[in-house]
């Protein structure tokens, strides 16, 4: 069963088939971590697509979260001080984990574990936090859901 789809300010990219969904405020890395992660899976010879940048369309659907990019934006990127990049992309994808950038100056060292957050009033998702200077996110976020992204 459909439920009510709602548009959010995030990035959204599938890794192999696994989706991540980076929310937070504007320029607080989302698109950066998402493109650093696109960017590492290719060498390890993992699929990567972005399905959507700056805007998502999420829905719940038979109890999976969904991801959808809006026509308009469909396989635009953009990279802050760099500008707007075309990407491989894929235009809906379910979601199984929310990442979002932090501030290491003012993040908690150990966050709650199996933490969650609420992306609308019916779709949560597993939350990693993730700061927003890594310099192989991928790797950090393959070590904290314990598995391969493929």
């Amino acid at each position: 069963m459909a439920g009510e789809t709602i548009n959010i300010h995030a990035t959204a990219i599938v890794i192999g088939k696994t989706g991540l969904l980076f929310l937070g405020p504007s320029g607080s890395g989302k698109s950066t971590l998402a493109f650093s992660c696109l960017a590492a899976a290719k060498p390890l010879g993992l699929a990567a697509m972005l399905v959507a940048d700056d805007r998502v369309l999420i829905a719940k659907q038979d109890g999976s979260v969904t991801a959808e990019c809006p026509p308009t934006i469909a396989g635009l990127m953009e990279i802050r001080y760099t500008g707007i990049v075309r990407m491989p992309y894929i235009s809906k994808a379910e979601m199984h984990f929310a990442i979002r950038p932090v501030d290491p100056a003012t993040a908690e060292r150990l966050p709650p574990e199996d933490e969650q957050i609420d992306i609308t009033g019916s779709v949560r998702l597993p939350l990693i936090r993730l700061s927003a200077t890594s310099a192989n996110p991928l790797a950090i976020i393959t070590a904290k859901i314990g598995a391969r992204l493929d």
